[in-house]
């Protein structure tokens, strides 16, 4: 029988898009604007919330420190400046790092960065009192590695927040209308906690919500990335307007997968001496 890991590697993999369509898109299709990451960051440095949030607030000791994996501009831990008094954020682009090490150094609290990939840049960092991951776990096909790392350095706890389907299946009926292409449901986030289970990490869960409009960009924005998305051309645009209405977008409050998003966190106790 197929271990809970390789079928998380397996589910993952069959997300790769057919050659023939990769080969006419016109840019990446897996990009994602970095004003996204900017705004999660800001939206939680002003009002820290959710079930992520608490968790890890609840495992972090005052004037204690974070390791923020696949951090972006630092929402996971720029959360938890007030009580922290470092932060290290690791990621392969420099720029979000460049704008999380300002967000810090606004807040007054040691920020260090480090641009790379987790785990093959772990070894230059240390161990932290919490260690956070929010939304990367879906980009990770090899997840033993990374996971047993992440338990590594934490002494006190690893929270973990995705989202409960994989991020890119609100686009799974454009797929189906531009290109005839039947795209995957899974893994999901129950698929992640079964391989975090059968690491042996012990993965405690809370499912939860927040409106989609948190994270919404323009509905001009939307269409642009959906083009990319779908690896179509800027000349795709109307034909991409028209099938967003017809899901059901609604200009004035552009979310793609209904008015909330579903999220869930996962975390466990940290195995760092």
């Amino acid at each position: 029988m197929t271990n809970a890991v390789t079928r998380w590697r397996v589910a993952l993999e069959s997300w790769a898009i057919p050659p023939e369509i990769l080969a006419q898109a016109p840019e990446s299709p897996w990009t994602l604007a970095p004003d996204t990451f900017v705004a999660r960051a800001l939206r939680q440095v002003a009002a820290p919330s959710g079930e992520s949030y608490d968790r890890a607030l609840k495992a972090l000791p005052a004037d204690g420190s974070v390791l923020d994996v696949g951090a972006g501009a630092g929402a996971a831990s720029l959360a938890l400046a007030a009580r922290a008094a470092r932060l290290t954020g690791v990621d392969t682009n420099r720029s979000l790092l460049d704008t999380f090490a300002a967000l810090a150094s606004d807040r007054r609290v040691d920020v260090e960065t480090v641009a790379g990939a987790w785990p093959d840049c772990a070894e230059s960092l240390s161990v932290a009192d919490v260690v956070v991951c929010h939304h990367v776990l879906y980009n990770v096909a090899d997840l033993a590695p990374f996971v047993t790392a992440l338990s590594a350095y934490a002494r006190n706890r690893v929270v973990v927040e995705i989202s409960a389907t994989h991020p890119m299946t609100p686009w799974n009926p454009l797929w189906q209308r531009f290109h005839g292409l039947e795209r995957p449901r899974r893994p999901t986030a129950t698929d992640a906690v079964d391989a975090i289970a059968e690491l042996g990490f012990g993965p405690r869960v809370a499912r939860w919500e927040r409106p989609a409009t948190l994270d919404s960009m323009s509905y001009a924005e939307l269409v642009a990335t959906t083009c990319r998305r779908l690896c179509l051309g800027a000349e795709r645009a109307t034909e991409v307007d028209a099938a967003l209405r017809d899901l059901g977008v609604d200009p004035a409050a552009p979310t793609l997968g209904g008015p909330t998003r579903q999220l869930v966190t996962i975390w466990w106790a940290g195995t760092a001496d």
